[in-house]
């Protein structure tokens, strides 16, 4: 999983947890790897914003006055890490089923994952995509979907894709009457992340061999779904029954 230094936490008491009763679950045990940053912030926007955004990527202000500019487009050198550099050290840690290899990853983290998808990677055979940015860069990742479609290998690959039911044009109830209720407005038109979302899992899911689930979460927002949407990520990883 991608922003590891916000989902370890949670990701491993959902596995804990879940495997602990797998006649209730359809969970056993498994290994979790989460690729983080040395900050002590759940996230390091800076080098998250080139890491899991595909290329080309572009150029933007600072987060912050005097802060570095914001540079996006990393994403094949982010994913080269994975598979050079990663994978490799764990499987000389524990024994891994290539088989059941899943990437997770939200927001931007889901951006990245389904770029490793349309990609070719076949590290990985299983993809959770919460609440991906589809829309980030004038919908770069929609071309990367129909060269995908066009052109891919026919494998079987399990995808599973989410969004909270406060990702589209209604907010959240608490989110109206305050001073960046119309900002957050905006910014979900233009996002459209619910609508994207759904719309990708139904072109997915037509394709030969692709097993494609969509959940929308209801009463959550892009950053409430997030507890959800790990615990099914380990579901889609380490189900009994796959």
């Amino acid at each position: 999983m991608t922003d590891g230094n916000a989902m370890i936490a949670t990701a491993v008491d959902a596995l804990r947890v879940q495997a602990s009763y797998p006649m209730g679950t359809d969970v056993q045990p498994g290994v979790i790897v989460a690729v983080g940053y040395p900050v002590d912030g759940a996230y390091d926007p800076l080098r998250r914003s080139w890491d899991l955004s595909p290329p080309p990527g572009r150029t933007y202000p600072p987060f912050s006055e005097g802060a570095p500019s914001v540079v996006t487009g990393g994403a094949d050198r982010f994913l080269s890490f994975i598979e050079v550099e990663v994978m490799p050290f764990l499987a000389s840690l524990a024994p891994i089923d290539p088989a059941r290899r899943t990437l997770f990853g939200h927001s931007f983290g889901g951006l990245f994952a389904l770029h490793a998808l349309f990609a070719g990677c076949t590290t990985f055979s299983r993809y959770a995509a919460a609440s991906p940015t589809i829309y980030w860069e004038d919908g770069l990742l929609l071309d990367s979907e129909r060269r995908f479609t066009a052109s891919r290998t026919v494998r079987d690959v399990v995808v599973h894709l989410s969004a909270g039911e406060f990702e589209g044009d209604v907010l959240a109830p608490f989110q109206y009457g305050r001073e960046d209720t119309e900002k957050r407005l905006e910014h979900a038109k233009s996002a459209r992340t619910l609508s994207l979302t759904q719309a990708m899992a139904l072109r997915l899911g037509a394709l030969p061999r692709m097993s494609v689930t969509y959940e929308t979460y209801a009463g959550e927002t892009h950053m409430t779904m997030l507890p959800i949407a790990i615990s099914r990520a380990v579901r889609v990883a380490f189900r009994i029954s796959a």
